[in-house]
C-alpha cells in the first residue's frame, strides 16, 4: 500500500478533481482523527497530529493505492476539521463549519464517513447533531470510538454502552496497541469495493 498527503483544501475549488471514492473522518477537535489515519496506513507523520485541539483547519486529501484488504483501486482518506473547542476567533470556526458543510453536502465521490468519538465523553450535541445530519441525508457513516487504550476495562464497557445508546455498534480502535484497524479497513473495503 501507498499512501502519500495530496492536498490541504482551504475552498471546493481545491478538492482533487480525480473522482476516486473518499472517505472522510469526522469528529471533535483533538479526538484522534489524524492518529486513526496515521494508524490506517501505517505512517506515524502521514497526518499532522497535535495535543492542541484546532490544528486541522483545512480539508486534508490523504491518496491510498495498491493491494489493500480486498481493495484494489485508489481512493482517498479525508480529514476534515475538528468540531468543539478550538480555541481559535468565532470566524474562523464558522468557515471551518461552511467549509465542512459543502464537502458533506456535494462530494458525490463520499462513500464513507467515520464518525469519531472519545469513549469518555461519549456523544457530544454536536456529535448528535453530525450523526443526525449524516442519517437524514442519507450519507453511510461508521462511529469509531478512539482512545480505548486510555480507559480500563470498566470504563471502556461504560464507554461503549453509552455510544450504542444511540442505536449504533462502534468500532474501537487504539492508535497505541493498533486494535481496531484490521475491522475498521474491512469496512471501508466493503464500502470502496462492494463485492
Amino acid at each position: 500500500m501507498k499512501s502519500e498527503f495530496i492536498v490541504s483544501s482551504g475552498t471546493p475549488a481545491m478538492f482533487p478533481s480525480d473522482r476516486l471514492p473518499e472517505v472522510a473522518f469526522l469528529g471533535r477537535s483533538n479526538v484522534g482523527k489524524s492518529s486513526l489515519i496515521n494508524a490506517l496506513t501505517g505512517q506515524k507523520g502521514l497526518a499532522f497530529t497535535s495535543n492542541t485541539p484546532g490544528r486541522t483547519q483545512t480539508i486534508n486529501f490523504y491518496r491510498i493505492a495498491g493491494q489493500l484488504n480486498g481493495i484494489d483501486r485508489p481512493f482517498y482518506l479525508v480529514d476534515l476539521p475538528g468540531y468543539g473547542y478550538a480555541r481559535v476567533p468565532p470566524g474562523f470556526q464558522l468557515e471551518w463549519k461552511k467549509l465542512t458543510e459543502q464537502y458533506l453536502e456535494k462530494r458525490e465521490t463520499l462513500k464513507l464517513s467515520c464518525l469519531i468519538l472519545d469513549p469518555r465523553r461519549a456523544w457530544t450535541d454536536k456529535d448528535l447533531d453530525l450523526k443526525r445530519w449524516l442519517e437524514y441525508h442519507g450519507r453511510p457513516y461508521l462511529v469509531v470510538a478512539t482512545k480505548t487504550d486510555k480507559l480500563n476495562q470498566s470504563e471502556q464497557e461504560r464507554g461503549m454502552r453509552a455510544i450504542r445508546k444511540e442505536g449504533v455498534e462502534p468500532l474501537s480502535f487504539s492508535a497505541l496497541t493498533g486494535r481496531g484497524v484490521r475491522e475498521i479497513w474491512q469496512a471501508i473495503a466493503k464500502t470502496i469495493q462492494p463485492r
